[in-house]
């Protein structure tokens, strides 16, 4: 048995979310303020059944204005249809069971006739009398309209409590609303596990009051290692020091004092036995602690003493401390013992995680008759203190800490990570990652969950493994990003940030997820983005091509050489341009499209707005020796080098800025299509290195221009994912454009 998957409905940002868990792990990433710390406080909340813990303000926002539209409807009223409904907070669980555990759920069957493999639970949180409510409101009202004071020259107006049915409840919810418990009938529900039958009433849980909280706690127990671990010694009255913890395991999962006299006997005699005995103890947990690759070759080995008398050992959380043994060279058997608050905080925080979560285990395991089937283990932001790779190795064996022994049929544990960790999240692969996607426009604050296994299912292989692979290698951290901006190569990776700064410095206040893909791969993350709903920008090349010729027989005798953009017929070599957007393959057909033909928005399919840009033509200016008025001419570069330098034509000949490898001799001795044309074959040359120029552009302190194209693609970008400013004073065609492009999309 495992849990399948919950629904929650009205719960802050989680308006009416489903949360598909994987039967061993799941992992919940998203970017901040997205809703996976609220998925894991709404279970933990509304498993607990404690209403006085619910706030007003855990009602999603959405829901307060109909709560104030259901305070203050006159239901005497006839003829005014539909009437406003009291909202509510529930949440839907629904388990997956085998034939084996049937006799684990009889209590949440919803009928002798049922079949199937799903049994679900409903959880609500709604008014305990309604009627009883709106009159206890309404009066609360009434009697405070007697002291409304109007508002005065000195003093604003003051309406007392409670204005609204909303800001009535802020005071006294745990007072009007309560838990109730359904059994619910899969029959009724859809594959989204929505209720497809209008008609239909879930059948309410009834007995003594709890009866019911105690029947499914009695199903599914859920153990919390929260993020906020604070394991110096000094951190005052919530300090979580592992010599503590240790003792505090010590208490909980091992032999009591009276069944233990002979151990306790031997412990008294001497020092050392006590010793002897701590390490037999702990050996599990240090056991598998170097199962997760603690302590290395240069790390200090852990060792469990007693520090007091023997007696106290099980009375204190002083008689046990942690030890760290260090090797002293050049002396044998010398060692150097030292206490615990000694060791960086990453080995602290691995250790601490491994010793309460066997603490949960081991507790959960205890409860022999009263022992729940199922074990959900959330933990939260695993990664803090640690560095990449015991991450990685961290969630690599944690579910074999948990691992179920031989012979213990019918429980099992289920883990839930969330995380921020790019090291932590692709160790498992797509099919365990729950990503929590913010909405867009009206739904900003709301939140809806994307199961990555279905994408991982409906990919087409090559392009999944592709995904698979390269997210894994470049620790792509897209699933944590405001907006992704998918770059041409690593030039474009290296001056994004100096580009953002000229461009858009407003978007250098936001997570953005650069992945350096080329024109070649680019389209392959279409289908991925689509799926996540992630805004993204893509900076790509036009990559002119010569057309393909061919003989009689279809025979290619030419074409697909790099070649001017206004070369008579030039075709696209980048397939993004050509499979995803614009969608278009010949070059003209490329520089005479619109904004709109380039920019792919929200529809029913997709949340994702994609932009693309590429090179267009640029008014360049050039003034040869010998000439009094500079010449000008619209220009297309093929490559952001080329574009680069058309665009900073004279700062990039002076003598001062060689280094960057575009300077053409004697250029002052040509004319501006000489000068042009130099570059463009300087840059298609195998002598040129891009990265060598962008390294020198990024020491250039003097002022330089964004190619235009990259200018209004971040203008684009901030203006889909940054609140609007009142004013841009700064002027300019390229400003006017970007907030045309705004409208536009």
């Amino acid at each position: 048995m495992n849990l399948n998957c919950v629904r929650i409905r009205n719960f802050r940002r989680l308006k009416d979310v489903l949360i598909d868990f994987d039967s061993e792990i799941s992992i919940f990433v998203g970017a901040n303020n997205s809703g996976k710390t609220s998925a894991t406080q709404a279970l933990q909340l509304f498993l607990a059944g404690s209403k006085t813990r619910i706030a007003f303000h855990d009602f999603s926002v959405e829901s307060w204005s109909a709560f104030d539209a259901y305070g203050d409807f006159n239901f005497a009223t006839e003829g005014e249809e539909p009437h406003p409904v009291c909202p509510t907070m529930s949440m839907d669980l629904w388990f997956s069971v085998d034939e084996p555990d049937l006799h684990q759920v009889m209590n949440f069957l919803p009928s002798l006739d049922w079949e199937g493999s799903l049994v679900g639970v409903r959880i609500e949180f709604a008014p305990s009398d309604p009627a009883t409510m709106l009159d206890a409101y309404r009066q609360a009202k009434a009697k405070a309209a007697l002291h409304v004071q109007p508002a005065t020259v000195e003093r604003e107006a003051y309406q007392p409590w409670p204005k609204s049915l909303s800001d009535y409840l802020d005071r006294v919810l745990p007072q009007e609303f309560e838990f109730r418990y359904f059994v619910l009938d899969h029959s009724k529900f859809d594959a989204d596990f929505r209720q497809t039958d209008d008609a239909y009433t879930p059948a309410r849980m009834t007995g003594d009051k709890g009866s019911a909280a105690v029947t499914l706690t009695g199903l599914l127990k859920v153990s919390f290692l929260g993020a906020q671990r604070n394991l110096a010694e000094d951190s005052g009255g919530r300090a979580e020091n592992l010599s503590k913890h240790l003792a505090g395991y010590y208490k909980r999962n091992l032999e009591k004092i009276e069944a233990d006299f002979a151990a306790l006997g031997a412990l008294a005699d001497s020092q050392s036995k006590l010793n002897t005995h701590l390490k037999k103890v702990f050996v599990e947990i240090l056991e598998k602690l170097q199962k997760l690759g603690y302590p290395g070759l240069d790390n200090p080995k852990i060792e469990i003493r007693s520090s007091v008398d023997p007696t106290a050992l099980l009375t204190s959380n002083e008689g046990t401390r942690v030890y760290y043994g260090l090797d002293l060279p050049g002396a044998a058997g010398a060692e150097l013992s030292l206490p615990d608050h000694c060791n960086g905080l990453g080995f602290k925080n691995l250790i601490y995680m491994v010793v309460q979560l066997l603490d949960f285990d081991s507790g959960w395991r205890r409860e022999e008759q009263k022992r729940a089937p199922l074990h959900l283990v959330f933990i939260e932001e695993p990664e803090a203190h640690m560095h990449a790779q015991l991450q990685q190795v961290f969630i690599r064996e944690i579910l074999e800490l948990l691992k179920a022994p031989d012979g213990d049929g019918g429980f099992k544990s289920q883990l839930v990570v969330t995380t921020h960790s790019s090291h932590i999240l692709y160790e498992r692969g797509f099919t365990p990652i729950r990503y929590f996607r913010r909405g867009n426009g009206d739904r900003r604050q709301l939140t809806d969950v994307v199961n990555l296994s279905r994408f991982y299912a409906d990919a087409p292989e090559p392009d999944r493994d592709f995904l698979a692979r390269y997210l894994k290698l470049t620790h792509c951290d897209i699933f944590f990003a405001d907006a992704a901006i998918l770059v041409e190569g690593n030039v474009e990776r290296l001056l994004l940030p100096l580009m953002i700064a000229k461009a858009a410095p407003r978007l250098s206040s936001c997570y953005l997820s650069v992945l350096e893909v080329g024109g070649a791969f680019g389209f392959k993350f279409k289908r991925l983005i689509e799926f996540l709903g992630i805004t993204t920008l893509l900076i790509t090349d036009i990559d002119s091509v010569e057309p393909d010729v061919c003989d009689a027989h279809g025979k290619k005798i030419s074409g697909g050489r790099g070649c001017k953009v206004d070369f008579d017929g030039a075709v696209t070599s980048n397939q993004t341009l050509r499979q995803w957007l614009p969608g278009k393959t010949t070059i003209a057909e490329l520089i005479a499209v619109t904004i709109d033909q380039r920019t792919q928005l929200p529809d029913e399919n997709s949340q994702a707005s994609v932009h693309v840009v590429y090179q267009t033509s640029t008014l360049t200016r050039w003034k040869q020796n010998g000439q009094e008025d500079a010449e000008e001419l619209q220009v297309t570069g093929r490559t952001l080098e080329e574009s680069f330098a058309i665009q900073n034509l004279e700062w990039c000949q002076d003598k001062q800025h060689k280094d960057l490898g575009l300077r053409i001799p004697r250029a002052q001795e040509k004319g501006l299509i000489a000068v042009t044309e130099a570059i463009g074959k300087r840059v298609r040359g195998k002598k040129f290195r891009k990265t060598d120029f962008a390294l020198a552009l990024m020491h250039k302190e003097e002022v330089w221009e964004v190619p235009s194209y990259i200018h209004d693609g971040l203008r684009w970008l901030e203006s889909k994912i940054m609140p609007p400013v009142e004013a841009d004073n700064s002027g300019g065609a390229e400003d006017d454009e970007a907030v045309t492009t705004e409208e536009e999309a």
